[in-house]
């Protein structure tokens, strides 16, 4: 595959674009007199030159006379709109070397916002939390997109340079620093990353080629072109975008946001070919890569492998676990999701994955999904809070500022105990009262005005009694920092402890690690108490973990096994904030087995040979 942008090695730097519809390209190198680029029959413009060095500042000039940041820049030094840098990748001094990634059933991911998870906002503020989050238990980090965006706050979605970091955030070399300590501290990081739109401020891709198409339509105007006249180069662009973060970032894996979006009807399908170039890669670099889908076609196909007609990625995001449990903790929720709301459901998505899997959707109008009950648990990813769910809402709530203490940990139980991959959102395994907003800086007041109004509108569908703060607005990114000192308070510490007791015991219980279908089971009693059964792979441990979310306690059977069943941890008891004073309730169930669960709380239970 063609390598494009500015690619430096000891003594000289090639420069590359592709512009196949162009008749003339030039390169401007700061302080120089441009230099003609010689083109090839595939539409990509070329020059080497000795002379140029990491640092050099360089725009491209296409034959209508203006210049233009390469869309395969590596660095914005001062934003979206002014030069490119050329970066030397081999000049990070990395110290990871015995690193080779973490098993995928292994992970448990936590989403970071880098402009708000410190004061700081910055690489360096999150590397200086990497010592909590391995306390907290978590081993793997997901960026919220990290690529060059308008101005110094977004969530990143608006991104306009795919090869490129934030400057704002530490640029390339910051972004390798935490990588390389947070590979030394045993976590693995990953990006979340845009392909299936560009944003509208800086977008100078039309400039170059026929990067977009009006054959589909997305919720952000004109898709990319991965299947129309030209669009070798477009598939080229990207795919070795992908590539590019894992070789010289080290980076462990992309969530890919909205693949949905990406539409292609070609013979070889793009996420075929990427498939195929990472193959190559991963042998070469010998390190763990992972690709992780989000997708709203609820298609088994999307974690299927290529060969099996499928798209390759290694995971994907679990919706349907996330509307399934919200309604029940807060039944506000159905407002949101009307199709969702009876613990079956819940169970079903336990049990199966996928809870619409070929259903009538009313929010849809029509049929929707495919079962995925042979799928293997490590193939998705589940979560209580994302940035959608929480920055989506009108006065961006977190869970903590919706739902009782109580059913916090209900939530905390459900993800890290299931036979999935389980997310936090920053800040949630504490309760953080800090709303997560929204925002933006954008420089065109035309956009900054449609961008307003745009949020207003998509509001009023939810029938919000006020209007969201505005995106522009400093403030609003102000207020979406997290505040640290509140870990200090007495239910967030509490609640901090819970997340760690429970990450302990899914990281050492063997039942905890095994993620076939086939030792999953669910019990439903009631309209409001679920219990979730995990069997280990030699089936000799299981675990039975009651879920009651009613306002009252129940007393629940337990099956007669030939073994003993023990209390591991019971959210009622003193110690995690309940009603249970110490040596209340016994730790041992004896004779016909039942446990007793109180209102809004978790049992989990150790089957042992007696």
């Amino acid at each position: 595959m063609r390598i494009t942008g500015a690619n430096y090695s000891t003594g000289h730097c090639k420069f590359s674009v592709w512009a196949p519809e162009k008749e003339t390209m030039r390169l401007a190198l700061a302080g120089r007199a441009p230099v003609a680029m010689q083109k090839n029959e595939e539409g990509y413009f070329e020059t080497e030159l000795r002379d140029v060095g990491p640092g050099a500042r360089y725009r491209f000039i296409p034959d209508d006379g203006s210049g233009y940041p390469d869309p395969a820049s590596h660095f914005q030094p001062d934003g979206v709109h002014g030069d490119s840098e050329v970066v030397d990748h081999n000049a990070f001094k990395w110290t990871d070397n015995a690193w080779h990634g973490l098993p995928l059933k292994d992970l448990i991911f936590y989403e970071i916002h880098t402009g708000t998870f410190t004061q700081e906002g910055t690489f360096e503020g999150i590397i200086s939390k990497l010592d909590y989050l391995a306390g907290l238990g978590v081993n793997a980090i997901e960026l919220m997109p990290v690529c060059q965006f308008p101005g110094g706050r977004n969530w990143g979605y608006d991104m306009v340079f795919p090869y490129a970091v934030q400057n704002s955030y530490g640029g390339p070399d910051g972004l390798k620093a935490l990588v390389d300590a947070a590979h030394a501290k045993g976590l693995a990081v990953f990006l979340d990353v845009v392909f299936n739109h560009v944003g509208p401020e800086g977008n100078y891709l039309p400039q170059f080629g026929p990067y977009f198409t009006d054959q589909y339509a997305t919720p952000w105007g004109n898709a990319i072109n991965l299947d129309g006249t030209w669009s070798d180069g477009v598939r080229n662009y990207f795919c070795n975008a992908i590539l590019h973060w894992y070789e010289h970032y080290h980076i462990d894996g992309l969530r890919v946001d909205a693949v949905h979006m990406m539409f292609d009807n070609g013979a070889v399908h793009f996420w075929e070919l990427v498939s195929e170039k990472l193959g190559e890669l991963r042998q070469r670099l010998g390190r763990n890569f992972y690709l992780i889908a989000e997708c709203d076609l609820n298609s088994p196909r999307v974690v299927k492998s290529p060969e099996n007609g499928g798209w390759g990625f290694q995971a994907q995001w679990l919706d349907d676990f996330h509307h399934a449990l919200y309604v029940l903790l807060d039944e506000r929720g159905r407002d949101r999701y009307e199709d969702f709301g009876s613990i079956r459901q819940w169970a079903k998505a336990y049990t199966d994955g996928f809870v619409h899997s070929g259903e009538y959707v009313r929010f849809r109008k029509r049929r929707h999904g495919a079962s995925s009950a042979g799928i293997p648990g490590d193939k998705f990813v589940v979560f209580n809070q994302n940035h959608d769910q929480v920055g989506n809402r009108v006065g961006g709530e977190r869970l903590s500022m919706l739902v009782s203490f109580e059913r916090q940990k209900i939530a905390a139980a459900a993800i890290l105990l299931a036979p999935y991959l389980p997310m936090l959102f920053m800040g949630e395994e504490y309760g953080a009262k800090t709303p997560f907003f929204y925002f933006v800086s954008h420089s065109d007041e035309e956009l900054i005005r449609k961008v307003v109004e745009g949020r207003r509108k998509e509001f009023e569908n939810y029938n919000w009694e006020k209007d969201p703060p505005n995106p522009q607005d400093e403030d609003t990114f102000r207020q979406s920092k997290l505040d640290w000192s509140e870990t200090g308070e007495a239910a967030q510490a509490i609640l901090l402890r819970w997340h760690q007791s429970l990450i302990i015991l899914r990281k050492t219980h063997p039942a905890l690690r095994q993620f076939a279908k086939n030792d999953v089971a669910v019990d439903v009693i009631g309209t409001r108490c679920l219990v979730l059964y995990r069997r280990s792979a030699d089936q000799t441990r299981e675990l039975a973990c009651v879920f009651n979310l009613g306002d009252e306690g129940v007393e629940v059977p337990l099956p007669e096994n030939g073994k003993e069943w023990v209390k591991v941890l019971d959210s009622g008891d003193a110690e995690w904030g309940g009603e249970l004073k110490p040596g209340e309730g016994s730790n041992r169930l004896e004779g016909a087995p039942k446990v007793v669960v109180g209102k809004q709380g978790v049992v989990i239970l150790d089957s042992i040979a007696s």
